[in-house]
């Protein structure tokens, strides 16, 4: 009989700590594949193969999912993979508007308070960005407050959360079409970003998690799996002849 016990006392520690394993690289993995990045824009003072409209849809997704998980409060994990994402994509966009302001010619600004949609997300300064950031999440926590009853406010606000983080690779790609190029990215890059993508699925279906989570990681798998593939053709080493 304590043989059982003890046998059953082991699998209870390790399944704790898978779970627990499992919760640190769903917090901290879908970070990980910007520090390449974020290393290679540093070395070559070059934003060129990277796009901000992705840290806008993530900083857009992750605050929105903050605002999800207060009306229905699902894993802590995934708040605080939220929070982690917040503070990757400011972290990039730091980087973006320092190594563009070294290289820009024109002396002419553009800021967030001009209110120009010409402009929108091409701001000269990072501090427009946190403006941008502070209205926005100013604008959800006052709607939230009057309509975080409404069980139809919440899932909607769950989908539309998800919607965006889904479509992040999407500027990417069409990035990528457009300048027939994918200078800045690596095929091992790409892989992380897969990998982590499949990871987060497989956790959200076994997790249970809230329907949008998962259909989400179907979609971003699939969005990774095409600049996988634009990678391998646009890459030099790849083309035949």
């Amino acid at each position: 009989m304590d043989i059982q016990l003890d046998i059953q006392k082991e699998d209870i520690e390790g399944t704790w700590t898978l779970q627990w394993l499992a919760s640190c690289v769903m917090v901290w993995g879908g970070a990980l594949p910007y520090v390449p990045q974020y290393q290679e824009i540093q070395r070559t003072s070059n934003t060129e193969g990277f796009s901000t409209r992705i840290c806008l849809l993530l900083l857009i997704a992750n605050i929105l999912r903050i605002f999800f998980w207060i009306g229905k409060q699902f894993e802590l994990t995934l708040l605080l993979q939220s929070v982690v994402m917040i503070v990757t994509m400011l972290a990039m966009l730091h980087l973006c508007c320092h190594v563009q302001q070294a290289n820009r010619v024109s002396t002419k600004q553009h800021h967030f308070t001009d209110l120009d949609l010409r402009y929108f997300w091409s701001w000269s300064s990072f501090e427009d960005y946190l403006l941008f950031c502070f209205v926005f999440t100013l604008l959800w926590a006052f709607l939230s407050l009057l309509l975080l009853d409404s069980g139809l406010f919440v899932e909607a606000l769950g989908s539309l959360a998800v919607l965006f983080e889904a479509m992040l690779g999407v500027p990417q790609l069409l990035k990528n079409f457009h300048n027939r190029s994918t200078r800045g990215m690596s095929v091992k890059m790409v892989l992380l970003w897969t990998a982590g993508d499949v990871f987060k699925a497989t956790y959200f279906v076994m997790n249970d998690s809230p329907a949008q989570f998962w259909v989400c990681g179907g979609v971003q798998i699939f969005i990774d799996v095409a600049i996988l593939t634009q990678v391998l053709y646009y890459n030099q080493d790849f083309k035949l002849g």
